[in-house]
């Protein structure tokens, strides 16, 4: 039991630099945006989440979560106010100001407000809107305003800071990935998915106008690869917590045996992060799903420790030939 006790104390315990977070913070910031610029520009704000009484579609009386019922149901005034703070949250997020307290403040705020919102209508709500909100809670969890935000340049007059965080947030946000993908793939429970429909899923799914940019009956010329796709994102989603497994045997050398041996010798996230952007690029550019692509992609920097991102920037910069010269500060010092 003491054992056990002093290694939840060392994981608790473990600092880094903030820089996995702070990507997470920002992508969750436009993914947040995203989710709300265009119902505003779209003049769709009263329409879909007003009471028919004050020139919603339906009626919404008794809907909405608690907030919503507190502040007066949904109003134009309550509605807009919600949108506005929301809002108002996410580009703060994106920026990164409010500090260690503050931040994570904004952070409930938006978790709050996004919440309320999505709860007015069920009709307009999408499982995106769950996920905005899970990520909106472990950025409370983070001090992710550490780098690349407005306080660190206020504080050292610079955009990346050294200044190191807690670690364990970084794990929560590696789990909650590992589940969404899990539990995603578990509940793909049509046949279309498996041999017995012939993998068509990805192929009808396509083909839906509710959820295409476009016309997309040209997707019946490579049926085949759709064929393909199909079955290997279902295996890709039910594997994924592979990678976390991955992860942490890597970090116990003195457990697993053979298993770990076996998972640790390649680094199993570059196929899967490959493949996971890969997939969610395409649904970005062939599907109308709002912002289910910029949540998703926001988990995927915590599944890297800050000084492999900073290591990949650096050969990312080399390979482009824009490598630092010679005494030049690197990215971590800049």
């Amino acid at each position: 039991m003491i054992r056990s006790w002093a290694s939840w104390l060392g994981i608790l315990g473990r600092r880094e630099a903030g820089l996995s977070v702070a990507l997470f913070r920002i992508i969750t910031a436009v993914g947040l945006i995203y989710n709300l610029a265009p119902t505003i520009s779209r003049g769709l704000v009263e329409v879909l989440w007003t009471d028919a009484r004050y020139g919603g579609y339906r009626s919404l009386s008794g809907a909405g979560s608690w907030l919503v019922t507190l502040l007066g149901g949904p109003t134009p005034e309550v509605v807009w106010s919600l949108v506005w703070i929301t809002l108002a949250a996410g580009v703060a997020l994106l920026v990164g100001v409010g500090g260690r307290v503050g931040g994570r403040l904004i952070a409930f705020v938006g978790l709050q407000g996004m919440l309320a919102i999505s709860m007015i209508n069920g009709d307009a709500k999408g499982s995106y809107d769950a996920l905005q909100c899970d990520a909106l809670w472990l950025l409370v969890l983070c001090d992710g305003t550490a780098t690349l935000s407005l306080d660190a340049w206020r504080r050292e007059r610079r955009w990346v800071s050294d200044l190191t965080v807690a670690a364990w947030p970084r794990y929560l946000v590696i789990v909650q990935l590992c589940t969404l993908y899990a539990s995603t793939g578990l509940h793909k429970v049509s046949a279309f998915w498996t041999p017995m429909g012939g993998y068509t899923a990805l192929y009808y799914i396509l083909l839906q106008p509710t959820w295409h940019r476009w016309s997309m009956y040209w997707i019946a010329w490579v049926f085949p690869l759709t064929q393909i796709l199909t079955a290997l994102t279902w295996i890709w989603e039910v594997s994924f917590p592979i990678v976390g497994l991955y992860l942490y045997l890597r970090q116990r050398p003195g457990e697993g045996g053979r298993t770990r041996r076996l998972l640790t010798r390649w680094d199993l996230r570059t196929p899967y992060v490959v493949f996971g952007l890969s997939m969610h690029l395409m649904i970005f550019v062939l599907m109308e799903v709002g912002p289910f692509s910029f949540i998703a992609m926001a988990f995927y920097p915590c599944l890297y420790r800050p000084d492999e991102l900073a290591r990949a920037w650096a050969w990312l910069r080399r390979t482009l030939g824009r490598a630092p010269k010679a005494g030049a500060p690197s990215p971590a010092q800049a």
